[in-house]
């Protein structure tokens, strides 16, 4: 499935060195969209209902914190001046590349809470510190206090890396490393690749947690991972045409990140005591797509309402 889903946007949705249009962008996003909910069906038949429930739970979530990432590679792309006919090739080793980065999170995640079963404390106290902190971040922002920046391309691990191997600024083709005077070199495709590995593995730290809160079933955390990262570069290029659609994404995922961890601490501690309380992933299904929903609405209104605003 993975093979054939990445050759089929590489080859057959894309051709080298075209700039996806938004429209095209949407279209591919709802093909990788139907994709997951026919293998979703799939898993339904073969598997039962509640393991249906929860790979579309895992798929949901980690689509939605997913999203997060695209405005991250926005940023990456601008620093390296990588022009928009190339970020596709560029995303799709990317995304190859987060693709094994997940499975051996997924597998060491699973291996932790089989072994350990309180690291779940861990887990949930630390989505649920990132949501609270991403709030308030959100809050700090929007009264307009400074929040401190990353600047990629002073980070140091890209410096160190600049210093070892000789880099080039040419960016005239779709290579990661070229040879001048006989030397190689990397070109800002290179590092711009090596961002992006290092921000899927920074935002894996929430995403896998999150996803090993709705189930430690490796196919299906594996899985629903891969049908979210598949559609990720269609996600990503839509993104750019209909950002107004995802204003108040950053505050709902802030919540959804709060409520997951609160579920794995309390779920978890409910069965150390003995106690019947427990949040299941239907309920956390309706939560989260709601949360979603209400946000996507809240966008759409804002965005109406601005232009309205504007035409006055």
């Amino acid at each position: 499935m993975r093979k054939v889903g990445l050759s089929l946007d590489m080859f057959v949705f894309h051709k080298k060195g075209e700039r996806v249009k938004v429209k095209k962008a949407l279209w591919l996003s709802l093909f990788w969209i139907s994709l997951a909910l026919m293998f979703n069906v799939g898993i339904y038949f073969v598997f039962g209902k509640e393991s249906a429930i929860e790979f579309f739970t895992a798929y949901l979530i980690e689509e939605s914190l997913s999203i997060d990432n695209l405005f991250v590679f926005i940023i990456i792309f601008a620093t390296f001046k990588i022009d928009l006919r190339y970020q596709h090739d560029v995303l799709f080793w990317g995304i190859l590349g987060a693709i094994i980065f997940r499975a051996i999170f997924i597998f060491a995640g699973v291996a932790l809470i089989e072994r350990f079963g309180w690291i779940m404390y861990i887990f949930g106290a630390f989505l649920a510190f990132t949501g609270l902190k991403m709030a308030i971040d959100l809050v700090r922002e929007r009264k307009g206090k400074q929040i401190e920046k990353v600047d990629i391309s002073k980070n140091k691990i890209i410096r160190f890396f600049m210093k070892i191997i000789p880099t080039t600024d040419d960016i005239s083709e779709v290579k990661f490393f070229k040879k001048i005077d006989g030397k190689l070199v990397a070109t800002p495709f290179f590092i711009a690749l090596l961002v992006i590995e290092m921000t899927d593995i920074i935002f894996a730290v929430d995403s896998i947690p999150a996803v090993l809160s709705v189930s430690t079933n490796t196919f299906i955390v594996y899985t629903s991972n891969i049908f979210a990262i598949l559609g990720l570069r269609s996600f990503y290029f839509a993104l750019r045409g209909i950002m107004d659609i995802f204003y108040y994404l950053k505050y709902t995922l802030s919540i959804i990140l709060i409520f997951i961890g609160a579920k794995m601490i309390l779920n978890h501690h409910s069965e150390i005591v003995g106690s019947d309380f427990h949040i299941s992933n239907a309920t956390s299904l309706i939560v989260i797509a709601s949360l979603l929903a209400i946000s996507i609405v809240a966008s759409i209104l804002r965005s109406k309402h601005l232009k309205n605003k504007t035409h006055r």
